[in-house]
């Protein structure tokens, strides 16, 4: 009897085990799935995928309105942030101009024709677009040569073929900006000086 007495123990303590090991398991299944839930923005407020972008790219400034980038102006001199010397026709947003220092001389494309030119750019956003076509105007003004080079002499020629110049110069300085600086914001190119010899 006594061997009977002791089987029925053993039985008694293995199920007791697989009770504990289960119970474990179910635990450990409940706690991946809560976990996932969370992590999957299911429950407990959305976690990391619950990001708010904030637009900090340069914005409209209306004439008249206070610009926080533009440079202090200097007593006598009208680059400050208000424009206090703005008409009243016209745009609602005011218009800065950046002068591209040095002139851009090159070949055009396919011709013996020589294209010389000084261009300045404008924006109507605040005083950032300004600073960041200073900051990368060596990447600039390359880019621009290489579009420069790449025209065909016909249209430095007409009206419309450089009203198209204008138009891809733009486009050029805001690819450079969006590159560097995740914004363009230029709009539109301006010729200052336009020689072909």
């Amino acid at each position: 009897m006594s061997d009977k007495e002791e089987k029925p123990k053993k039985k008694k303590g293995k199920g007791m085990m697989i009770k504990v090991v289960g119970a474990v398991a179910l635990l450990g299944l409940g706690g991946g799935g809560v976990f996932g839930l969370v992590a999957a923005g299911v429950i407990g407020g959305g976690g990391p995928h619950e990001v708010i972008k904030v637009d900090n790219n340069p914005k409209l400034i209306r004439k008249g309105e206070e610009d926080p980038y533009a440079p202090v102006a200097k007593e006598g001199e009208g680059e400050g942030g208000a424009g206090d010397t703005d008409g009243e026709g016209g745009s609602e947003f005011r218009t800065i101009y950046y002068n591209f220092p040095d002139d851009f001389t090159t070949n055009l494309r396919n011709s013996d024709a020589l294209l010389q030119l000084n261009i300045s750019a404008s924006t109507r956003r605040d005083f950032r677009v300004v600073l960041w076509m200073k900051k990368h105007e060596l990447a600039i003004r390359s880019a621009l040569l290489i579009a420069l080079a790449d025209t065909p002499e016909e249209d430095v020629m007409s009206p419309d073929g450089k009203a198209r110049l204008q138009k891809r110069l733009t486009a050029v300085i805001n690819h450079v900006l969006s590159e560097n600086e995740g914004f363009g914001g230029v709009e539109n190119v301006y010729f200052k000086t336009f020689i072909v010899q």
